[in-house]
């Protein structure tokens, strides 16, 4: 008999996991964090309501891209579930009609929470290195961050460090001025 502590994670048992939490596997291990604090999903909600009509839509920007909210990635055993992702639809020209994708993105943002944080880090970064996802954002509401990096070989490299109210352009969207301050305008100052 199997003991259930040894076994590897598998994708019934994200199917499986409480709906009030996000579920994802890693190293073969099912991980279950409670869903978005109000402040995460705020800034989430901003930064792809911002990203979305000049890259998305092409609205004022280059469009070209398929942006998603919490998408599930199943990549090799792992599965993940980033705040969002995007695609350049020269890779994705649409969304399979499947409930998760196969296909790594071409970048993804993770929101900071004190549950998530040292997870993001640790046990995602890796994972989407060695998938190749070439530009990672690392967003902060409650400490008013965004931090982006770009892979180089098998590792990231943090290309700047933003804060506060600054106007950023940050790979891959450096065409377009982002302004910090609308990510946390619905959020309390800490």
């Amino acid at each position: 008999m199997v003991d259930p502590e040894s076994r590897r994670a598998t994708y019934d048992d994200v199917l499986d996991a409480p709906r009030d939490k996000v579920a994802e596997v890693t190293n073969g291990q099912l991980v279950l964090h409670p869903r978005p604090a109000l402040p995460h999903a705020a800034a989430a909600s901003a930064l792809g309501e911002e990203l979305g009509p000049p890259f998305k839509r092409g609205r004022g920007g280059p469009g070209g891209w398929i942006i998603v909210d919490e998408p599930e990635l199943h990549l090799g055993d792992d599965i993940l579930v980033p705040d969002l992702a995007g695609w350049r639809r020269t890779r994705l020209p649409r969304l399979p009609a499947e409930p998760y994708l196969s296909l790594a993105p071409d970048w993804v943002c993770e929101v900071l929470s004190p549950t998530t944080a040292k997870f993001d880090r640790a046990d995602k970064l890796p994972i989407y290195a060695r998938e190749s996802v070439r530009h990672v954002w690392l967003l902060d509401p409650l400490q008013r961050t965004l931090e982006t990096l770009r892979l180089e070989g098998p590792h990231y490299t943090l290309l700047a460090v933003h804060k506060d109210d600054t106007v950023v352009n940050a790979e891959p969207f450096e065409v377009f001025d982002l302004e910090l301050s609308v990510l946390w305008a619905d959020v309390e100052p800490p």
